[in-house]
């Protein structure tokens, strides 16, 4: 019996899976980095063991500091999660060198399905349809497109999609040496690219007794950078033939290599419903809670149960209802999917009925790594939390989960909720004819666009201003409840202004004895203000704005969107110009690479400077051209965000000053 588990993660999943324990009554350790040691999971383990430093290679990644953690801590069996260690033989082994329960499969089904080349082989013994693979060397012109990929690994790294017989070779040693820094393996291999695919996966769990479960299907074609963002289960693709075939090839992949645990098999099917191997991860998988909602099992208890020798059923319980999870993260979809950082200053998702659990009726489940004050640092992920709903039908699950995210209030980092709202009330997916390319094919410029339209950003920083009067005159001493500004006879405006994506909104507004007067909204009157929430009436509609305030940040929620505004000084501080040309970090992150030296003449996107942050790689170029007359990083150095990169002197003319945006 586990009386004690370690679980050899951070963030949500490690809160997901103490969740179980404490309903089993299982004590629980969690381990920390150095940036984590006020996290949400340090503080709600029984246990928490510190992991010097802040890097996943300094910690999360160390398979021998996290077994002397267990040691320390009196655990008795160790849980990977998903992620870092998930996936590594080697870990697995050392856990149960050390005399501890690994909740896993065996190291030896870990090393098989860790290759993707080896995998594919085997299951194609095994009778499992597999795509042909392509040797990089001895590729065809009619073999394109076609993708390369890592043998080893996932998450998109080390994967490079090839149209041109030309782009091979560089595709080849591009992902190879992304794979090899990743993984450790820079194996690469090709295969026949789906540019019409759907991602198919089957979740499996199998005891130690023979008995193999197919756990129902899930969709995850909503990608970016070939890593999910939009979750689902039962998949609106698979009809019962196919789910039948489906099921079978996948507990023939686990039955071939004795599985034992929770796993998932991956497929690629094509439009006509045939469908290919893609790889096992041999672990629990991110997206496991909409699985969890339509079959009602806890897979984290049934991973420990049959950890400890337990038998399944031989049947598995039958799906219900439909399920849709989104992957929540902060990043800038808009500009090239930038991870973002800094304080999460609020965060709160409407209508949850459960946390880290099955929902007991349709609804939202929160599974969250952070909460209101949260850090959101460079070193990790940068998901905030997974957003689930569970409804009757697909249809009702979209419309839960689109209402729930909008009406969400997230203040501090910029992150993709508008894009999901979009995606999950978009015709073609509501149709349920979304694949991969579904990004591509919209156009980022449009599934991306914000929920809110630039009536409601003007709207927005009237209630910001409004907000703002009503903290001065709440602060003040004397006239505390009189509107600021005001005076017994007319006098002059009052001014405020604010920048929206690069864009000023002066809002000049004038209080008197008959009402508000905003020339840029005529027509809009004041109901009622207060420092945190104002009330307009537009159009003969009453319309609450909330509005929260932070250090150079203001944020406005509303049903007609969320808007994020600077408020702009009266009196700029001419310190703070930069130089005309000036490259500015668009994130805090770690300099890699500096391809020029002042000096240099450089042409518009010409690459300068390469950062990695967030588990990225990210290229600063130059923004016109000109001569690079500045240049204060070096490799190694750590930079925050807004730090200056380079300066480029325009050959002719001088752009504005430039800003984090700019530089992106």
């Amino acid at each position: 019996m586990i009386t004690n588990l370690l679980v050899a993660n951070r963030g949500e999943i490690a809160l997901r899976v103490f969740r179980t324990c404490r309903d089993a009554g299982i004590g629980t350790v969690a381990v920390h980095s150095d940036a984590d040691t006020d996290s949400p999971h340090a503080r709600r383990a029984d246990a928490a063991v510190r992991l010097p430093g802040d890097s996943p290679a300094d910690t999360y990644l160390r398979a021998d500091l996290v077994v002397e953690a267990a040691r320390a801590a009196g655990a008795d069996a160790v849980h990977p999660g998903y992620g870092f260690l998930s996936e590594n033989a080697a870990f697995a082994r050392a856990v149960l060198d050390a005399g501890l329960t690994w909740v896993g499969p065996s190291p030896r089904a870990i090393e098989v399905m860790g290759s993707k080349v080896e995998s594919k082989r085997l299951m194609a013994a095994a009778g499992v349809p597999v795509l042909t693979e392509l040797a990089p060397d001895a590729v065809s012109a009619a073999e394109f497109p076609l993708l390369v990929k890592a043998s080893a690994g996932g998450g998109g790294r080390g994967m490079r999609v090839v149209r041109e017989p030309g782009e091979l070779a560089e595709a080849v040693a591009s992902a190879s040496a992304e794979a090899a820094s990743a993984f450790g393996d820079g194996t690469v291999f090709c295969e026949p690219y789906l540019e019409t695919g759907r991602h198919i996966e089957v979740q499996v769990l199998a005891d130690q007794h023979g008995t193999v479960w197919a756990l129902g299907e899930r969709e995850c074609s909503i990608q970016r950078r070939h890593q999910k963002v939009v979750e689902e289960a039962p998949s609106p693709l698979v009809d019962e033939a196919m789910r039948e075939k489906l099921f079978s090839a996948a507990r023939a992949a686990a039955k071939a290599i004795d599985y034992v645990g929770a796993g998932t098999v991956e497929f690629l099917a094509a439009p006509d419903g045939r469908f290919y191997f893609l790889e096992m991860n041999t672990r629990l998988q991110v997206e496991h809670p909409v699985t969890e909602a339509t079959t009602g099992v806890d897979l984290v208890e049934l991973q420990l149960r049959v950890a400890e020798g337990e038998s399944l059923p031989a049947d598995p319980p039958q799906c219900t209802g439909h399920a849709i999870e989104v992957r929540l993260y902060a990043e800038d979809p808009a500009a090239d999917w930038q991870p973002q950082s800094g304080t999460l200053h609020r965060f709160q998702v409407p209508g949850v009925v459960a946390e880290f659990t099955g929902p007991a009726r349709h609804g939202i489940r929160l599974d969250s790594g952070v909460t209101s004050g949260s850090v959101i640092g460079v070193h990790y992920d940068p998901m905030l939390a997974k957003v689930i709903a569970w409804g009757p039908n697909r249809a009702a699950a979209a419309r839960t989960l689109a209402s729930a995210l909008a009406g969400a209030t997230v203040h501090g980092v910029v992150t993709n909720r508008d894009l999901l709202v979009n995606v999950l009330r978009d015709k073609d997916f509501l149709a349920g004819s979304a694949d991969t390319s579904f990004f591509a094919s919209k156009g980022l410029d449009v599934i991306a666009r914000p929920l809110a339209d630039q009536d409601t950003v003007r709207l927005s920083a009237l209630a910001a201003a409004l907000a703002a009067a009503a903290g001065n005159r709440q602060d003040a001493r004397v006239l505390g409840r009189l509107p600021s500004g005001w005076r017994n006879l007319p006098s002059t405006s009052q001014r405020r202004t604010y920048l929206h994506e690069g864009t000023e909104y002066e809002i000049e507004y004038l209080l008197t004895r008959s009402g508000l007067s905003c020339e840029a909204l005529p027509g809009v009157a004041l109901a009622d203000s207060a420092p945190g929430a104002v009330t307009l009436v537009v159009g003969g509609v009453r319309r609450r704005f909330a509005v929260g305030t932070y250090p150079g940040l203001v944020v406005v929620d509303s049903p007609l969107g969320s808007v994020r505004l600077t408020p702009v000084p009266r009196f700029p501080d001419p310190d703070a110009a930069l130089a005309a040309g000036s490259l500015l970090a668009p994130m805090p992150g770690t300099v890699l690479r500096v391809a020029v030296a002042e000096g240099d003449t450089v042409t518009a996107g010409t690459p300068m400077v390469w950062l990695e942050a967030m588990k990225m790689e990210h290229r600063i170029a130059a923004p016109a051209d000109g001569v690079v007359t500045g240049l204060p990083v070096e490799v190694g150095q750590q930079v925050e965000l807004g730090a200056v990169l380079a300066v480029v002197t325009p050959e002719a003319g001088t752009p504005e000053v430039a800003t984090p945006e700019d530089a992106a």
